[in-house]
């Protein structure tokens, strides 16, 4: 069957593919594979500059009405996590993004979560009630402004240094540990000066 429409987290995509005979258990395994794959790309690139300005900045209210600048917190990693509520990858992130928050919050690094769809307020916030989700969530629309740099699917994930300089992007899942050895890496070779 050719042209038929891929759905996952990334936007729909027309494709020229085949259909795939593969069994749930299959898929999972190409599922987990790709995933070490993705891991494993972010960390070697590790240092890829990105070409956004290094001033960057975006205020978004939370659930509460609350505005978060992304200026707010400087001194601190920040790990901007575009996401949506309907993306299986983003779901599957979520527990890693909780945990890497909590372990860092009080230190030094956070999560901002942007949620990335025209979703009503009550629902959102059941959403995240029913998620354990503790770090910021930021309403910014289906059509948020790029000021970080492009977010071609969900999720998309940027690092932000302490200074305000975004030095990463990750388009597809993430986990806490990827973050973790990526911020240790930089540091390690010095990344830049604040």
């Amino acid at each position: 069957m050719h042209g038929r429409l891929l759905y996952g987290c990334q936007f729909p995509v027309a494709c020229d593919c085949q259909i795939l005979s593969e069994t749930p258990s299959e898929v999972k395994k190409m599922m987990r594979a790709y995933k070490n794959i993705i891991i494993g790309v972010l960390s070697m690139l590790a240092h890829v500059p990105i070409a956004v300005a290094s001033d960057v900045d975006f205020s978004y209210p939370d659930l509460d009405g609350k505005i978060h600048k992304l200026s707010d917190y400087r001194g601190k990693w920040v790990v901007v996590n575009y996401w949506a509520t309907w993306c299986p990858p983003c779901l599957e992130e979520l527990p890693e993004l909780e945990v890497f928050h909590d372990s860092h919050k009080d230190r030094d690094a956070l999560v901002l979560g942007l949620n990335m769809e025209d979703i009503k307020l009550d629902r959102l916030r059941v959403f995240v009630q029913e998620h354990f989700v503790s770090y910021p969530v930021l309403r910014v629309g289906s059509h948020p402004d790029e000021v970080l740099g492009d977010v071609p699917g969900l999720p998309t994930t940027f690092l932000v240094s302490p200074t305000g300089k975004v030095v990463a992007r990750q388009i597809g899942f993430i986990d806490g540990k990827s973050i973790e050895s990526f911020i240790l890496n930089y540091n390690k070779e010095g990344g830049e000066n604040p």
